[in-house]
């Protein structure tokens, strides 16, 4: 998994103002898996995975999970 557009220095802008979680979530989710098996994955509760969706949804302005990774990719965010 790699993450594009994440500078190591502190104080970088972040697109859309995402955490670097919220970034992690969706590029699970544009590989296909499920809230339950990014909790796994990531060691966390499949609640959290959820609120880390809805969170990135909102702030891309996006419908849904599947159209915040389209927008994610899109502005290279992420990369598939």
């Amino acid at each position: 998994m790699r993450l594009i557009g994440r500078s190591g220095s502190r104080g970088a802008k972040r697109p859309y103002s995402m955490s670097s979680r919220e970034i992690e979530v969706l590029q699970w989710v544009a590989h296909g898996k499920s809230a339950r098996e990014i909790a796994v994955i990531l060691n966390i509760t499949k609640r959290t995975i959820d609120a880390h969706v809805l969170s990135a949804v909102q702030k891309m302005g996006a419908v849904n999970r599947t159209n915040a990774v389209a927008i994610a990719i899109r502005d290279r965010i992420i990369k598939v």
